[in-house]
């Protein structure tokens, strides 16, 4: 196994955990089915309820997706860099012609 895909898988881990705190904390913001219907004040805080929860959802879907988006501008940045250190890996063993003509090791 790489050790990026474990830093993948980790924060698919972490990312599922959240996910499921999230639904959780919402399913706890719904309206109780014990409190009465009839009162003018349990209709005001279900509807608060629902709006609160509609909030915490969209506040965690711009988190995962903030978070989302950080892992792939990594990753890319990560996928740069390496390149960059190969090509310059290549250009220090290639064969340089010019030098050795100026050197006169080579007609």
């Amino acid at each position: 196994m790489k050790r990026g895909d474990d830093g993948v898988g980790r924060w698919k881990r972490l990312l599922a955990l959240f996910a499921s705190i999230s639904l959780q904390t919402i399913g706890g913001l719904a309206d109780s089915p014990a409190a009465s219907k009839d009162s003018p004040k349990t209709d005001t805080s279900s509807k608060s309820s629902s709006s609160v929860g509609r909030e915490v959802l969209i506040i965690c879907l711009a988190v995962a997706v903030a978070v989302g988006l950080s892992i792939l501008l990594f990753k890319l940045w990560q996928k740069k860099k390496r390149e960059e250190q190969h090509a310059r890996l290549l250009r220090l063993f290639e064969e340089d012609d010019e030098l050795e003509v100026e050197l006169g090791l080579r007609d």
